[in-house]
């Protein structure tokens, strides 16, 4: 008849079962082991041959086996016989072990090979705004685009006059900075309003200079150079210059931080040139030094 239940292991080495022996001096009841069973029943005992009842005849603590009754004198009259001692070993094939195999939070740290991070290929340039990155949000891990974690200043532009622009005597007139060089998330509008509308909230570095010059033979006597906020003035420069005579000119520099709401909040800049004579200044176009421009940008972390 063919043999009928689980296929017997003949792949793997099997161990022997363990025994220790003690020779009894009719006064000694405790002996050491060299392991250390879990209970009685654990082990088998023998004492001139005869097995001795575990629920009566010993007991065990640790590796310590301390029988009721000091055995009888004699050379290796007591026998130990280990029941619970693991008698082989069964290793996976290799790729066997999927992942419904490893019970969840099993694989610690002390158990990854330092090369899970130096052995795979290194980035050359910035990771791109979809790569991800885990993170522990409160003691789960959670995964995360670059793009919310990246130190970034926008939005941000840059921009300045293509030619020079007529500012009434003594007036306050908006400053038409036509030409970007820098906007990153087009928030400048350089066409019609000549403002910037940043998308995102935050405090702004805003930035601005005028070259404030007279006309025919009308000098400049002062200029001013000023940043207005949703159509108010926000901060301003202004430099008195009585000596400066029509054909010459100066630089007026304002700069502030500005707190932006990301919606509506928007900003301009305005230009105030008086002349000697009561006629119109202008803002005067360098197309070497671009001296006439307008920029800002979000500051990290503020």
């Amino acid at each position: 008849m063919a043999y009928v239940g689980t296929p017997i292991d003949t792949t793997n080495q099997f161990q022997s079962l363990q025994g220790k022996r003690f020779s009894g001096d009719a006064s000694t009841t405790a002996f050491t082991l060299d392991i250390a069973p879990s209970s009685v029943f654990d082990i088998e005992v023998f004492v001139e041959n005869v097995r001795q009842d575990p629920n009566s005849a010993y007991g065990i603590s640790g590796t310590t086996l301390t029988f009721t009754g000091a055995p009888p004198s004699g050379t290796n009259n007591i026998y130990v016989v280990h029941q619970a001692k693991a008698v082989g070993t069964i290793n996976p094939t290799n790729d066997s072990v999927t992942a419904s195999s490893i019970a969840d939070d099993a694989v610690e740290s002390e158990h990854l090979n330092d090369n899970i991070i130096s052995g795979q290929t290194a980035l050359t340039s910035a990771p791109a705004d979809t790569d991800e990155f885990l993170i522990s949000d409160a003691g789960t891990i959670k995964r995360i685009d670059y793009s919310l974690i990246k130190a970034s200043n926008t939005p941000a532009f840059y921009a300045h006059l293509s030619s020079s622009q007529s500012v009434g005597d003594a007036s306050t007139t908006k400053v038409q900075i036509n030409t970007e060089v820098l906007d990153t998330d087009s928030c400048y509008d350089n066409s019609s309003n000549y403002r910037f509308t940043p998308t995102t909230a935050g405090k702004y570095f805003v930035f601005g200079c005028l070259n404030h010059h007279g006309t025919d033979a009308n000098s400049v006597t002062y200029g001013g150079t000023y940043i207005y906020k949703n159509g108010g003035n926000y901060a301003g420069v202004r430099h008195n210059a009585d000596t400066v005579d029509a054909a010459e000119a100066f630089n007026v520099y304002v700069s502030a931080i500005v707190d932006m709401n990301g919606s509506s909040d928007y900003l301009e800049l305005y230009a105030q040139t008086n002349t000697s004579g009561g006629t119109n200044g202008q803002l005067l176009y360098d197309n070497v030094a671009k001296s006439c421009y307008f920029g800002a940008y979000r500051i990290i972390g503020a």
